[in-house]
C-alpha cells in the first residue's frame, strides 16, 4: 500500500518540488523516491493507467467500462444479424425436429412440453394419442422413432401442418393461356413454354365462308365460377364429406391425354369482370325509370353479410398414412419451405423424399404442389404437366389415404381446366365422382365440365340428380337454370336462377347468372330485370345497368354512341362511306348467286323474324373463302389494321328481314367499338336503339356504337335491309394491350 500512499503525496507536490525532490532523491528510500518523481516511468504509466489530476487511481472508470459495455453489446448485435443474414442455423429445421416432442397438443415445442417430458406437469388430457400398433416405421427410421416416442401422437400435430392446405390459393395472378383437348378442336402450335395473360376467349374453329362466330350467351365457358369451390379452398371441399367411407386404394387411374395448346375455354372468366368506371355518361336512374321496374325489393345476401355468417366448422383433411406418420418430421420440414416461399429448396427435398420413400402419398403430393407453385413462379405451361401428372400419381399410390386421394383428384381436374384440357378434366371428375358418389359439390363440378365440354343434356341430368338430393343447393339451382335458358324454356329457367342467386351459396354470384335471370325476365316482359341488372352492378358484375359486358379493360371510355372524331378513325369512316355503292354490289352480288353464304343468326338473339350474316373477318383472321365474294372490299379494309385486327370483333355483312325483332342484348367485351355502314335501307321501320337514345340507317352514312351497352333492332319494314359491321378496338386501348388481349 506504501506505492499507492506515497503516490498520493507525489502527486500533490508542485512542479518545482519535485523536481527538488528528484535532485535529493539518493538518501531517501528507494520508494518514496520513485513515488515522488513524477518524471520516472513507473509515475508515467500510472498516470496513464488511470490516475486523476490529484494523482489518485480509480481503477476503471465510469466511461471506460461504458464504452466497453457497449463493444461488447455491438458485437453481439452484429453476431446475431450475421447468423441471421447468412443463415447460418436451419431454425426451421431445428423447430421441425423439436416439434416431435410436443407434449402438450398446441403445435410446438415450448416450456410446457419441457415440463410435461420432466414430469414436473401432467400431459394434457385433451390430447390424443394413437395406440402403439399404429406406428410402422421402416427399420432405418427405428432409431429416430425411438428419440421421439411422441411422433406417434400425429392427429393433433398435423393441425399446424394442414394450415397451409387451406392457405392455397389459385393461381390467379395470371389467367391460363389454353390448352386444346385433341378430341375438342384443332391444335394450335405453342410458340414457347409459357403461361400467358389472357381472359380465355379464344376460339379456334376454323372459319367457314360467311361463318358467324358472335359471342354466344347460352354457351357456357369457364371461370372462377366454374366450381363452386375456389380452387385450392379446402375447407369448401372437406365439407363434411366423411361419409363415404372405407375405399378400394386408387390403382392405374385412368391416363389422361397430354395436354396441346388451345384456346377454347373460359367464355365466362376470371374475376370475369374487371369493372369501367362509366365517364360521361349517366344512365342508371334512366334505367329504373324507363323501365318502370316494381318496387318490391330482391333479398340476396350481400357479401358483407355472407363474410357475418359464422363458418360451418369442418373437419380437416387427413394426409397422412400410418407409413408418413413415421416420417412426419422428415415431411414437415420439407412442407414448411414450400409455405415460406423456397419452392426450389422445398422441390428438391420432396423429390428426394419420393426417391427414399416411393410409397409416401404425401411426399408425392408435396412434390406436386412444388412443380404447381413454380408452374406459378415460372410460368411454365411443361412444369404444371408434370404437377398434373404428380397428383395422379399421389392419388394413385396404395394405402392413399381418402381426404389426400380427394385433394390431388380435384386439383389436378383444376389445373387440367387452366391448360384447357377439358377431357382430360371431365375424366378425373369422374373417377371422382365414382369414389365419392355422395360427395354432391363433385357432382356439381361434374356438371360444370359436362358444360365446358358442351354437353348440357349430361350436365342437366347431374344437377337434376343433384337437386332430387339437395333440393336447396344454389349452385345446381343456377346451373341448371342456365342449361333450361339455354334450351330456350326462358319460363322455366327464371325461377332457378333467381332462387339460386338468392342463396347465396358459393358460386352463386357471378355476373353470367345475373346476366341471363335479367335477360330471361326481359323476354318474359318482366321489369324486374333491371333490379337484378342494378344490383349485379352494385355487386360489381357489371359497369352499370347498360354497359353489361364481362370482359372488360379497366378504364376505357364508356359511352352508347361515339362520333367518328371521338374515336379517331376517321380515315376509316370516309373510306367506308367514300366507297359504300362498291360495298354494297358486292354484298348484294353474294346474296344473289350464294344465298348460302349468309347464315342465320344462331345465338337466339331474335324474338322473331329472319336474321343473317355474311363474315369476312374474324377475331382479327381473315376468311380467305369469304373474301373471293367481296373481293374489292376486303382489299380495301386491309390498310386499316384497327378493323382488321380487331381480335375482339369481326367484320360482317348483316342483312334483315322485314318482321324481325332482335332482343335487348349486349356484346362481351368493353374493348372494341362497332360500326354500322348503311347499304340498302327502307326509307321507313328501321331503328335501333342502344342504351336509352334510339337511332335510325343512312345509305353510306356511318353510324358508330358500343355494343357493350345494352341495344335492341327492329326491322318492320317492307323490304330487306343491308348493312355492313365493321368492329374497331377501342380506341384508348394501348398496342400492348391490343397485341396481348385474347381473342374474343
Amino acid at each position: 500500500m506504501a506505492p499507492r500512499k506515497n503516490a498520493k503525496g507525489g502527486g500533490s507536490q508542485s512542479s518545482s518540488s519535485s523536481s527538488s525532490s528528484g535532485s535529493g532523491s539518493g538518501s531517501g528510500s528507494p520508494s518514496t523516491g520513485s513515488s515522488r518523481s513524477s518524471s520516472s516511468p513507473g509515475a508515467r504509466r500510472e498516470a496513464k493507467r488511470g490516475g486523476h489530476k490529484n494523482g489518485r487511481r480509480g481503477g476503471i472508470s465510469g466511461g471506460s467500462f461504458f464504452t466497453w459495455f457497449m463493444v461488447i453489446a455491438l458485437l453481439g448485435v452484429w453476431t446475431s444479424v450475421a447468423v441471421v443474414w447468412f443463415d447460418l442455423v436451419d431454425y426451421e429445421e431445428v423447430l421441425g425436429k423439436l416439434g416431435v416432442y410436443d407434449a402438450d397438443g398446441d403445435g410446438d415445442f415450448d416450456v410446457g412440453d419441457a415440463k410435461v417430458l420432466l414430469g414436473l406437469k401432467e400431459r394434457s388430457t385433451s390430447e390424443r394419442t394413437s395406440p402403439p400398433e399404429e406406428a410402422e416405421p421402416p427399420a432405418e427410421l427405428e432409431k429416430q422413432a425411438a428419440e421421439g416416442p411422441e411422433i406417434q401422437n400425429v392427429e393433433d400435430e398435423v393441425k399446424e401442418q394442414i394450415q397451409s392446405l387451406f392457405q392455397e390459393q389459385e393461381h390467379t395472378e395470371y389467367a391460363p393461356q389454353p390448352e386444346a383437348d385433341a378430341a375438342a378442336g384443332e391444335p394450335q402450335p405453342e410458340a414457347e413454354d409459357v403461361l400467358t395473360a389472357t381472359d380465355g376467349e379464344d376460339r379456334s374453329e376454323t372459319l367457314e365462308p360467311g361463318a358467324v362466330h358472335e359471342e354466344t350467351e347460352d354457351s357456357y365457358h369457364m371461370e372462377d365460377t366454374a366450381s363452386q369451390d375456389h380452387p385450392n379452398d379446402v375447407e369448401e371441399m372437406m365439407n363434411e364429406q366423411e361419409d363415404s367411407g372405407p375405399r378400394e386404394a386408387v390403382t392405374d387411374a385412368d391416363k389422361m391425354q397430354q395436354d396441346t395448346e388451345e384456346a377454347t375455354h373460359q367464355n365466362h372468366d376470371v374475376p370475369v369482370h374487371e369493372h369501367l368506371e362509366n365517364e360521361g355518361i349517366e344512365i342508371s336512374d334512366n334505367a329504373i325509370e324507363d323501365s318502370s321496374i316494381i318496387s318490391e325489393e330482391i333479398s340476396v345476401p350481400s357479401v358483407e353479410e355472407q363474410q357475418d355468417t359464422p363458418p360451418v366448422k369442418k373437419k380437416k383433411p387427413k394426409l397422412l398414412n400410418k407409413f408418413d406418420k413415421a416420417i412426419k418430421a422428415e415431411l414437415d420440414a420439407a412442407e414448411k419451405l414450400r409455405k415460406r416461399g423456397k419452392v426450389e429448396e422445398a422441390m428438391n427435398v420432396f423429390e428426394e423424399l419420393v426417391r427414399k420413400y416411393p410409397q409416401s402419398p404425401r411426399a408425392r403430393y408435396g412434390k406436386a404442389q412444388c412443380e404447381d407453385d413454380l408452374a406459378e413462379k415460372r410460368r411454365s405451361n411443361e412444369v404444371l404437366r408434370r404437377a398434373i401428372e404428380t397428383y395422379q400419381e399421389a392419388a394413385s399410390l396404395p394405402d392413399a389415404p381418402t381426404d389426400l386421394v380427394k385433394l390431388s383428384l380435384k386439383r389436378r381436374s383444376e389445373r387440367q381446366q387452366f391448360l384447357g384440357h377439358m377431357r382430360g378434366s371431365l375424366l378425373t371428375l369422374q373417377r371422382l365422382v365414382q369414389l365419392f358418389p355422395s360427395d354432391t359439390a363433385l357432382k356439381n363440378d361434374l356438371g360444370v365440365g359436362y358444360l365446358l365440354m358442351g354437353d348440357n343434356d349430361r350436365a342437366k341430368k347431374v344437377y337434376e340428380e343433384v337437386l332430387n338430393v339437395t333440393p336447396n343447393d344454389g349452385f345446381a339451382k343456377v346451373h341448371y337454370g342456365f342449361i333450361l335458358k339455354a334450351q330456350n324454356k326462358i319460363a322455366e329457367s327464371i325461377p332457378y336462377l333467381k332462387e339460386g342467386i338468392e342463396s347465396g351459396d358459393p358460386g352463386t354470384d357471378d355476373g353470367r347468372f345475373y346476366f341471363h335471370l335479367g335477360d330471361a325476365m326481359q323476354r318474359v316482359g318482366n321489369k324486374e330485370a333491371y333490379k337484378w341488372y342494378e344490383l349485379g352492378h352494385k355487386r360489381g358484375h357489371f359497369a352499370s345497368v347498360w354497359q353489361r359486358s364481362l370482359y372488360n379493360v379497366n378504364g376505357l371510355k364508356a359511352q352508347p354512341w361515339w362520333t367518328p372524331r371521338e374515336t379517331g378513325y376517321t380515315e376509316l369512316v370516309k373510306s367506308l362511306e367514300r366507297n359504300w355503292k362498291l360495298i354494297r354490289d358486292e354484298g348484294l352480288m353474294v346474296m344473289d348467286k350464294a344465298k348460302g353464304l349468309f347464315l342465320p343468326e344462331d345465338e337466339n338473339l331474335r324474338e322473331k323474324g329472319d336474321w343473317s350474316q355474311f363474315t369476312l373477318w374474324q377475331q382479327g383472321r381473315k376468311n380467305e373463302n369469304a373474301c373471293k365474294g367481296a373481293p374489292k372490299t376486303c382489299t380495301l379494309l386491309e390498310k386499316f389494321s384497327e378493323t382488321t385486327g380487331c381480335r375482339r370483333g369481326q367484320i360482317k355483312y348483316s342483312i334483315m328481314h322485314p318482321g324481325t325483332h332482335v332482343w335487348p342484348h349486349t356484346g362481351p367485351t368493353n374493348c372494341r367499338l362497332r360500326m354500322h355502314l348503311g347499304l340498302v335501307i327502307p326509307k321507313e321501320g328501321c331503328k335501333i336503339r342502344c342504351a336509352n337514345e334510339t337511332r335510325t340507317w343512312e345509305e353510306g352514312k356511318v353510324l358508330i356504337f358500343d355494343d357493350s351497352f345494352e341495344h335492341e333492332v327492329w326491322q318492320d319494314a317492307s323490304s330487306f335491309r343491308l348493312i355492313f359491321i365493321v368492329d374497331v378496338w377501342h380506341p384508348e386501348l394501348t398496342p400492348q394491350q391490343r397485341r396481348s388481349l385474347p381473342a374474343i
